[in-house]
């Protein structure tokens, strides 16, 4: 298909799309032309401008098939669309008084009829029309050709994309928008004028999505020599959105809630997840977009390259060192439970039953740290000539995970043969370290053992090849001699290290250097010191961790394991003046309760969260005194986006959690008294929901002023809603039933769906409680949005699906609501893939 024409008439009740498809006969064969279709029906169907009859084509499964002679033919099609009936937001649907649309990944059938597949690259002139009174602004791909008015009211506008892309990055958006404007000049001279579009009350919100884009373009030239393309880039924000944005080539779409951000109404996460988003999108430009995928099953191919990308930069515009420690908690909680589960897969699946099941933590995170550890081994100028030789060798073609792999051992001259069996093989390799030292010879010796337990269709593993960046401390100096790289490549190996007098002190998986769970008998003691002195941030951050972990786990499990290094080695952390307030606020978090759970064999909630809470309770009535002073002393910080600033609201927010888990008379009163004066969403939020977990009058009075402040503003409202189901409240689960009846719930806006029954569902003390109300409200849920939209249902699955890990009176309660959920009747694909998985 080198072109197609596409015609639209746009209307939200009623939407005709004419498309003109030059198609071209590929290979030797006499099959019929198949096109793809979702709920379409043809009402005009010509080839090389002659209509055909009913008997000379056919429908098939949703497909239209024409039986066609020769080598090359010109195919129309006329269809009919809904918008304002498409609740699914695949396709073209309206939001919000908008038209716009959703094609990754198979959402373009719902559109026209096309070989939907991502192969398939072609050049599209897109005209639209419409009520200029309605939709005033007409977007669509690529560069604006031309524009203009129509008798009655009507307007057009064409649009011309000289770039061969998949149909997964069509777009059009219509609607009464306002532009921030602005402009770029790329590396060799090019102005590209930039635009976001939003509704006209939200433009003062679009200024650090403005500069998040200027910024992502100017260092994807520095860092990779990539430059953009087009005259123009444009973003447009929606209210109603299935993901969190999409790179369609030059007209981005967008999830409003990774555009919009001010200080009243965002916190500095927020505005973190802005910068990202914007950034990722506009990086697929080149990885995604200009080299795109073969097929879905390499989807990690242009997502875990795109992921490991904008980390990178948003490491280079804050903290280094804070955001490796946030994307691995991320790859922990979501990746790291999805490896140990039934819906575990490698990194490139070997089949799918719905391809929007597979948009997961595992393709995402999983895949980024590939390319991170492939980064690691070749080192800077290497990497980089890896990723110049993939981009010159496959631009403007649809790739595949070992067309990267093979670019990466000829541009940088290394062998990768054992590191792809990364995206071979599902799970978290485990790595068992012993270090041991002979004092006669003054030697010290690492032996790693890796293993893989078996997941779904793979029951034996091989070994991998893994890079772990390691240390060995003098304990004496507190000084190590530097980090060496090692590469593990067997089930057992032993490294040996000379001159050690006395035995020295591990540090292990530096920078989490491969994404493996390691397994060591170090000391409280040894932790203790690495928490202390350890010059790798990570490493300092994963010592403190472990310190807590082992005291928590030992503590569920019936053993009295002192606190007492614990409590020191936080108090010498929050009383160390080299570190940064934003790196200690990390350090001193207590792990989750789901993090808890995932290093037992046996998840106990309520025993994990008694436990938790009453460590939290030690720490902050022992350190009282510190905890006042840190929050004092950061009252006075005047809001801004500077590291420092940022880092001190999240010290500021610990202390007074902090303050708060000791018991302390006024805690609630110093909580209110945060959220009633702040000057920000950072610390009014986290001030909410400190007092969310409690029973005080305050609380209530919180979380009325809050509604009443912010109901008009949907985003910030689903704050209110995910505080409270996020909370740990004696009734979280009777009060997210409740909010379920709200008369500002809706299950057709997948933000408002997530911030309530998704927030509810990572929380494992309440999802989990013993009556089973929290696994009978999520899987009303599931069974009630999937007639509405099946995508965001099924993401509500994998908490059911994780029974195995509980006890049985739980598991049989998870079990029961999975086998409900699957004997609904014309369940979708999505839901029943998830569901059926789940259960196996």
């Amino acid at each position: 298909m080198p072109d197609i024409a596409l015609y639209f008439v746009l209307d939200a009740a009623r939407t005709e799309v004419r498309s003109l498809l030059k198609v071209r006969r590929n290979g030797a064969h006499d099959r019929p032309l198949k096109l793809d279709g979702d709920e379409l029906t043809p009402l005009e169907v010509r080839v090389d401008g002659q209509p055909l009859t009913p008997d000379q084509w056919a429908m098939e499964g949703g497909a239209l098939i024409i039986p066609l002679g020769g080598e090359e033919h010109e195919v129309e099609t006329l269809v009919g669309l809904a918008p304002q009936s498409n609740s699914k937001l695949m396709g073209l649907y309206a939001s919000g008084g908008l038209l716009c649309t959703q094609c990754e990944a198979e959402g373009f059938r719902r559109i026209t009829f096309f070989p939907d597949r991502p192969d398939v690259l072609s050049r599209y002139s897109v005209r639209l029309e419409a009520d200029k009174r309605l939709y005033p602004v007409l977007l669509a791909n690529g560069d604006p050709v031309e524009k203009g008015d129509l008798p009655d009211g009507r307007h057009w506008a064409r649009w011309n994309d000289p770039y061969p892309k998949p149909c997964y990055l069509f777009a059009l958006v219509a609607g009464n928008l306002a532009c921030n404007a602005d402009s770029f000049t790329t590396q060799s001279g090019r102005n590209v004028q930039l635009g976001i579009w939003v509704k006209e009350a939200d433009l003062p919100r679009t200024a650090h999505a403005m500069q998040a884009l200027k910024n992502s373009m100017a260092w994807d030239e520095r860092v990779y020599g990539r430059e953009y393309d087009l005259d123009v880039f444009n973003i447009v924000a929606v209210a109603d959105f299935n993901f969190g944005a999409m790179e369609n080539k030059g007209l981005n779409i967008f999830n409003s809630r990774y555009i919009l951000a001010d200080p009243d109404t965002a916190t500095d996460l927020d505005y973190d997840g802005v910068e990202g988003v914007v950034a990722h999108e506009y990086f697929h430009n080149w990885s995604g977009n200009r080299v795109t995928c073969r097929d879905w099953f390499q989807l990690s191919l242009k997502e875990g390259f795109t992921v490991f990308r904008d980390q990178n930069f948003s490491a280079d515009m804050g903290s280094a060192a804070v955001k490796r420690i946030e994307d691995v908690r991320v790859l922990r909680a979501a990746q790291f439970q999805e490896d140990s589960g039934p819906l575990a897969h490698p990194v490139r699946p070997e089949s799918y039953m719905e391809i929007s099941n597979f948009y997961t933590a595992t393709i995402y995170n999983k895949g980024a740290e590939l390319i991170r550890m492939m980064a690691l081994m070749l080192g800077p100028e290497r990497f980089r000539a890896g990723t110049d030789l993939y981009f010159e060798r496959h631009d403007g073609e649809a790739a595949t995970c070992e067309d990267f792999v093979r670019a990466m051992e000829e541009g940088g001259g290394i062998d990768l043969a054992q590191f792809r069996r990364w995206y071979e093989q599902a799970g978290t390799p485990h790595v068992r370290a012993l270090l041991t030292h002979d004092a006669a010879s003054g030697t010290a010796e690492l032996t790693l053992e890796q293993h893989m337990a078996p997941t779904p269709g793979q029951p034996g593993k091989l070994p991998m090849a893994i890079p772990l960046r390691v240390a060995l401390f003098d304990r004496d100096s507190g000084k190590s001699r530097g980090d060496e790289l090692l590469m593990l490549t067997q089930a057992r190996q032993s490294f040996t290290f000379d001159d050690f007098a006395t035995p020295p002190i591990l540090s292990i998986n530096r920078g989490f250097s491969a994404p493996v769970i390691i397994e060591t008998d170090r000391s409280q003691a040894d932790l203790a010191f690495l928490s202390g002195h350890d010059d790798d941030p990570f490493a300092r951050y994963e010592a403190m961790q472990q310190l807590m972990v082992n005291v928590l786990v030992g503590r569920v499990g019936g053993q009295m394991v002192d606190d007492a290094a614990v409590i020191a080695a936080i108090r010498d952390t929050i009383t160390d003046p080299l570190l940064d307030s934003a790196f200690i606020a990390e350090a001193v978090r207590l792990p989750s309760e789901a993090y808890i759970g995932d290093q037992l064999a046996q998840v106990d909630p309520d025993a994990i969260h008694a436990t938790r809470d009453a460590l939290q309770y030690r720490i902050g009535a022992e350190l009282e005194s510190l905890w006042r002073a840190i929050h004092g002393k950061t009252q006075a910080n005047a809001f801004s986006l500077s590291p420092a600033a940022k880092g001190a609201r999240k010290l500021r927010n610990m202390a007074l959690l902090y303050l708060n888990a000791s018991g302390a008379d006024d805690g609630a009163a110093i909580a209110f008294g945060q959220f009633s004066d702040a000057d920000n969403m950072t610390e009014r939020q986290a001030a909410l929901a400190t007092l969310a977990n409690g029973t005080s009058a305050e609380r209530e009075a919180a979380l009325d002023i809050f509604y009443n402040r912010y109901r008009d503003d949907a985003l910030t409202l689903d704050k209110w809603f995910q505080t409270q189901a996020f909370a740990f409240h004696p009734d979280t689960v009777d009060l997210v039933e409740e909010l379920g009846r709200h008369p500002d719930f809706t299950l057709s806006n997948p933000n408002r769906v997530r911030s309530l029954y998704g927030a509810f569902a990572g929380n494992q003390w309440a999802f989990h409680h013993r009556s089973g109300k929290g696994y009978r409200m999520v899987a009303d849920c599931i069974i009630a949005l999937d007639k509405i939209n099946p995508q965001t249902a099924a993401r509500l699955v994998p908490p059911l699906g994780r029974w195995r890990r509980f006890d049985e009176e739980r598991a049989a309660m998870m079990r029961a609501e999975l086998q409900r959920i699957l004997s609904q009747p014309g369940l979708s694909r999505d839901v029943t893939e998830q569901a059926s998985k789940s259960l196996d």
